[in-house]
C-alpha cells in the first residue's frame, strides 16, 4: 500500500506554478506536500497529475492504495484517520473528498468519479487546505515552525560557529558541509535550518522562520526575514517572506517580499518588487484557473513562474501575476498580468529561442534540461492567458 497525492480537477488555481509541476510540488514552510505526507505516513508517495505533466512523476502501480487531494496539509492526527480507511472508504469536509482507499489503474483515475467508487463516507471538520497560490504566502511562517519538529526529529545539528550571533540557538539546525561564519540568526520569531552545502556568508542578517536548501548561498550583507530558499538558488539584497523554488536567483541589492518565486528565474540587479499599494487597502491578484482578479491581503507582492528573468533594475507592481519563460523588462512599473512565453510586456518569446536560453541558463548551474522537461515547455507553448 502507498500513498497517490491526486491532482484536484481545479489544478489550474495554482497556476502559474501548476503549470511545470503537480500541486504535491508546491513548497510551503520547510517542505512539498509530498515531502510532509512522506515524512508523516513513513510510507511511499506517488503523485497524480495533468497527462502532460505525469512523465516527470515515477509510474504509479496499480494495487491498493490512499489517495490523497494533494492540496491537503499532511498532520499526523489526519493520516491516523486515513490509515484506517477500508477499501472503497473516502473522508470528507465541505470541500470534498480529501482521502479514499481505491485499488484501480490509475488511468482510471478521476476526481468527478469519486462517488461512483465509494461505499462509505465520513464527514470531517478543520481540514486545512490550499485554496489559492498567494494564501502560500500567508501561511509560511506558520507552516514552516511546525515543519521544523518534522525536519529536525531523531536529526542533531552541526555545531554553530562561534563567530555567529544566535539568539535562541535551540530553534537552528544546520546540517553537514554547511558554512555559516560572522552572521546574526535570530530565530526567536522563528526557527532556522540551513541545510547540506548551503553557504552563508559574512555580515547576513536573517530572522526566522527561514528554509535555505542544498547548495545555495546567500551573499554578504544579506537581510532575509522569514522566507523559504530551495536548493541551488543564489540569493542578496533585502528578502522578506518569499517561497523561492530551486535553482533561482535573486543576487542583487533590491527588494523582494510577500512573493512566490517558481524554479529557474533570475533577477536582474536592482529588480525591486512592491508589496503594498500606496493606499493600503487590499490587493487584487490575477487568478488563471478563476480568470478574474481575486483578493489577496494588503501585503502581496508577485507570483512569478518558472524560467522567467527580470532585467536590471525592473520594477514589479503590487500583486503582479508572471507566467512561466518569461523574459521581462520595460520602462516604468512592470504590467500586473504578464503572458507565457512574453518578450518584454508585449510580445512573445520565440519558443526554440526559449528554450536555447533556459538551456544555458541550466548549464551555468551544471545541469541539463532533460527531454521531459523540454517537453512540458513544447506542450505549454503557446499557452495563452488573459
Amino acid at each position: 500500500m502507498a500513498i497517490v497525492l491526486f491532482d484536484s480537477t481545479n489544478r489550474n488555481i495554482y497556476n502559474p506554478f501548476t503549470l511545470t509541476r503537480a500541486i504535491a510540488d508546491l513548497k510551503v514552510g520547510m517542505l512539498s506536500f509530498k515531502e510532509r505526507w512522506e515524512i508523516i505516513s513513513k510510507a511511499h508517495n506517488f503523485v497524480h497529475t495533468d497527462a502532460y505533466l505525469q512523465p516527470l512523476y515515477e509510474t504509479i502501480s496499480t494495487a491498493e492504495h490512499i489517495w490523497i487531494n494533494a492540496s491537503i496539509f499532511a498532520t499526523e492526527s489526519l493520516w491516523e484517520q486515513i490509515e484506517n480507511l477500508k477499501l472503497n472508504e473516502c473522508i470528507e469536509d465541505e470541500y470534498g473528498c480529501i482521502a479514499i482507499r481505491l485499488h484501480i489503474d490509475a488511468n482510471q483515475f478521476n476526481e468527478e468519479s469519486i462517488n461512483n467508487w465509494i461505499t462509505k463516507s465520513t464527514k470531517i471538520s478543520n481540514v486545512q487546505r490550499l485554496h489559492l497560490p498567494h494564501e502560500m504566502i500567508a501561511l509560511n511562517a506558520t507552516i514552516a515552525s511546525t515543519d521544523f519538529k518534522l525536519v529536525t526529529q531523531k536529526k542533531q545539528s552541526q555545531p554553530i560557529a562561534n563567530t555567529n550571533q544566535v539568539p535562541q540557538q535551540a530553534n537552528i539546525f544546520i546540517e553537514e558541509g554547511a558554512q555559516v561564519n560572522y552572521a546574526f540568526l535570530n530565530a526567536t520569531s522563528g526557527p532556522i535550518y540551513i541545510a547540506k552545502n548551503a553557504v552563508i556568508q559574512e555580515g547576513t542578517f536573517i530572522r526566522g522562520p527561514f528554509y535555505l536548501g542544498e547548495n545555495s548561498l546567500v551573499k554578504m550583507g544579506a537581510k532575509i526575514y522569514g522566507s523559504y530558499i530551495g536548493n541551488n538558488c543564489v540569493v542578496g539584497g533585502e528578502i522578506k517572506n518569499i517561497i523561492m523554488l530551486g535553482n533561482s536567483n535573486k543576487a542583487h541589492d533590491g527588494y523582494l517580499g510577500d512573493s512566490i518565486i517558481g524554479e529557474w528565474c533570475n533577477f536582474g540587479a536592482g529588480t525591486s518588487n512592491s508589496n503594498v499599494k500606496n493606499t493600503a487597502s487590499i490587493v487584487k491578484i490575477w487568478n488563471e484557473g478563476l480568470h478574474k482578479m481575486v483578493d489577496a491581503s494588503q501585503k502581496c507582492g508577485v507570483l512569478m513562474g518558472d524560467y522567467t528573468r527580470t532585467a536590471i533594475n525592473s520594477s514589479i507592481n503590487t500583486g503582479s501575476y508572471i507566467g512561466v519563460c518569461c523574459n521581462v523588462f520595460g520602462n516604468g512599473l512592470l504590467n500586473k498580468k504578464i503572458a507565457n512565453f512574453s518578450w518584454g510586456s508585449h510580445d512573445m518569446y520565440e519558443l526554440e529561442k526559449a528554450i536555447h536560453d533556459i538551456k544555458n541558463w541550466k548549464q551555468m548551474k551544471h545541469q541539463t534540461l532533460s527531454e521531459k522537461e523540454e517537453s512540458v515547455i513544447r506542450f505549454l507553448f503557446p499557452f495563452k492567458i488573459f
